[in-house]
């Protein structure tokens, strides 16, 4: 036999290989389907990934006998529902196509989205560049740390034009060895839900410090609404400037980073450009795109300080994002429970009113008041276990039985003119008490919209407002300052929101 056949042949057994290779699909899973993840327990949840087109893959879970198979779309494309059944684990979960894959370690148990900007994303230890200290005294919180049953994984921070598909990332087990990077916020909440459940947590967390509501929305959604046009027009308009402007911005990126270990908090923001974590609609492309359609048990939310200059705004906007989110982890119903702003100097009354406003007017919300838990130059207040503490008694309550908890500080319900005086009503106003002396931060006013200092008592479960100086009041406010102090307390020692009885 000559070269010339041998090679012939060789090339035609090399060419029959990569064809039978090349013909088994090697199925692939997105990050959040990995080892030490955490399932929503008693649930119909959704396993998905990618395979070659029409490749059969089966799903084995230890927690059920018999496998069961998916096949993938004509785009390589598969998804499948699994039943889990009660809380408990590890367990593990095979997927075999023409090859293997194991994962390990799953438990199933509760599953919270965090989200939101720096607050939520506020370590329990240092960050990074050292621009915060943890939360207060982190040293012990992290030794103490040590919840095998307690997992969290976090989303990298991504702008992206186009919704993703997936993400970097694995889940980590909360120890002292990871905890100093969790989210505070996050990681207090799921401890006070594993304490009084002791059901497996899972924690996964997309959080961006410095991000509007509009970055975390949908471009649909925003393109669908009139009133949010403004917002992709403007972001339009930076878009078509920002070659003119790229030598300033530039050079105002540069100083602002030299200033950086010098700033305290408060400190203005960086400079930005259109592609920054401003942009509307990006970071719900790259953030929360790539983990849907997990199932959820609910979200967690800390955000509103970049909207607060456009707060009135916000009584829309953060209404239509949760709704986005319902829609598209296909849960009309699923929980947000979210955090009212805290004093500071840099935000408003107004901001906290359009959150109080959403508690009141979207159904399954939730709001946990820290009126009491500000710092007038730092917008990182570093007291984040009272902050999870409060949005999970809530959760316990609504979600996990427990009936006899208090959830909240009182929070305005009606109004009721009498003479001179105005009678404020409350939801959770059981043992109504000033703390620390009498009543204060009410203010009163006339038709005349003009508010002056206001004397309050507490009657029963209401508060009686006058002036002396207002002889027929319309309207009262509470703590409608950008650094409120207020002394309004319930028999649960929870602060109450601001709030107004007006529309003006």
């Amino acid at each position: 036999m000559n070269h010339t056949v041998l090679f012939k042949r060789l090339l035609i057994l090399i060419t029959a290989l990569f064809i039978v290779c090349s013909s088994f699909a090697f199925v692939r899973l997105p990050a959040i389907i990995n080892d030490n993840m955490v399932l929503q327990q008693k649930s119909n949840v959704v396993l998905w990934g990618w395979a070659d087109a029409g490749e059969k893959i089966s799903i084995a879970v230890s927690w059920n006998k018999k496998p069961i198979a998916v096949k993938a779309d004509d785009k390589g494309n598969w998804s499948i529902n699994i039943k889990t059944i009660q809380a408990g684990g590890p367990y593990i979960i095979t997927f075999t196509a023409s090859n293997t894959i194991t994962i390990n370690n799953v438990l199933l148990g509760e599953v919270w989205l965090a989200s939101g900007q720096s607050n939520m994303e506020f370590f329990l230890s240092k960050n990074s560049n050292n621009s915060y200290t943890g939360v207060i005294n982190y040293q012990q919180e992290i030794k103490e740390a040590d919840y095998p049953f307690i997992c969290m994984i976090d989303i990298p921070n991504k702008v992206a034009d186009e919704l993703q598909t997936d993400f970097t990332g694995k889940w980590k087990i909360c120890s002292p060895q990871t905890a100093d990077t969790f989210s505070a916020v996050a990681y207090f909440f799921a401890r006070e839900i594993f304490k009084a459940t002791s059901y497996p947590i899972g924690i996964i967390n997309a959080t961006w410090g410095g991000t509007p509501a509009e970055s975390w929305t949908k471009k649909s959604v925003l393109e669908n609404d009139p009133d949010f046009n403004v917002i992709l027009e403007r972001y339009k308009k930076q878009c078509e400037d920002f070659p003119v402007e790229f030598e300033k911005y530039k050079l105002a990126l540069d100083k602002w980073k030299a200033d950086t270990s010098k700033r305290k908090g408060g400190a203005p923001s960086a400079p930005i450009g259109p592609t920054h974590n401003i942009s509307p609609y990006k970071l719900y492309n790259g953030m929360i795109a790539p983990i849907i359609p997990y199932t959820l048990k609910g979200v967690i939310w800390y955000q509103g300080e970049n909207n607060a200059d456009r707060a009135f705004q916000y009584r829309r906007l953060f209404p239509a994002m949760i709704a986005n989110w319902r829609y598209d982890f296909k849960n009309g119903k699923l929980p947000f429970y979210f955090v009212q702003i805290s004093p500071h100097r840099s935000q408003n009354a107004e901001i906290r009113d359009a959150q109080l406003y959403t508690y009141r007017n979207v159904p399954y919300t939730s709001m946990a008041v820290t009126t009491d838990n500000g710092d007038s130059v730092n917008i990182h207040p570093r007291n984040k276990k009272l902050v999870g503490e409060r949005l999970s008694l809530w959760a316990l309550k609504n979600e996990y039985g427990k009936k006899d908890i208090i959830v909240s500080g009182p929070l305005y319900k009606s109004s009721k003119t009498e003479g001179n005086k105005i009678r404020i009503a409350f939801d959770y106003a059981d043992g109504l008490v000033a703390k620390d002396g009498s009543l204060k931060e009410f203010t009163i006013a006339g038709n005349d919209q003009d508010f002056v200092p206001a004397q309050a008592i507490i009657e029963g479960n209401t508060i009686v407002v006058w002036s002396d100086a207002v002889a027929e009041p319309a309207a009262v406010r509470f703590a409608w300052a950008n650094v409120p102090s207020p002394n309004l307390y319930n028999k649960a020692a929870l602060p109450a929101s601001p709030f107004r009885t007006d529309n003006w």
